[in-house]
């Protein structure tokens, strides 16, 4: 009879921001980890622009009419949130991989009632939707998640990965190298997430 082969664990990282997230997977050995991906996941429905920025899409409404839209622009963000989620996962299985966790940089989380400018509010509302709700999705696909800061992230991230912050940046600075695409800022704290993520799975 023939071996199936074992799933290679996979860490899961995202930069979240405003209707999408960069998504890098990263396998292999914990402490020096290969790129496996890295892309675009939708967190919103591109034929209805307002998911994107939801609580923009409402300003200046009635109340009654505000609270319906919104309910019907968080559900559009669920289900495309969970249609990505599902795809990546899927690919990834079909690929030999079995996700091992995940993790979220976040450009911040500060409570939304503590601001009293309207549009900045909306800023911070739209940021705790995208990340509440792919913690969830996560959650519900049984991978855990540990949520990051942008701010002092690989100082954050550096006991876990058991190098310091700066041999950190530098490990995942080469990771570009085997990136196609663009490799900002925005990705390589998703691969940091992601990394982390690895390295946290008993």
């Amino acid at each position: 009879m023939e071996r199936t082969a074992k799933p290679v664990p996979l860490g899961l990282g995202f930069r979240v921001k405003s209707g999408w997230a960069v998504a890098v997977l990263l396998a292999g050995p914990r402490n020096a980890p290969k790129l496996v991906r890295c892309q675009t996941l939708l967190l919103s429905d591109p034929e209805i622009p307002q998911s994107k920025q939801p609580y923009h899409a409402v300003l200046g409404l009635p109340e009654k009419e505000r609270k319906s839209l919104l309910r019907k622009l968080r559900k559009v963000v669920a289900d495309a949130l969970k249609k990505s989620l599902h795809e990546l996962q899927r690919q990834a299985t079909a690929d030999g991989y079995r996700v091992a966790g995940a993790g979220l940089v976040v450009g911040s989380l500060v409570d939304p009632a503590t601001l009293h400018n309207e549009h900045i509010r909306a800023h911070a509302l739209e940021g705790q939707l995208f990340r509440t709700v792919l913690e969830e999705a996560l959650g519900e696909r049984g991978i855990s998640a540990k949520v990051f800061l942008e701010k002092g992230a690989y100082l954050a991230a550096s006991e876990v990965l058991g190098k310091s912050a700066a041999a950190a940046k530098r490990w995942i600075r080469g990771l570009g190298d085997f990136q196609e695409g663009s490799w900002r800022a925005e990705e390589k704290l998703a691969a940091l997430a992601a990394w982390v993520a690895l390295c946290r799975e008993k």
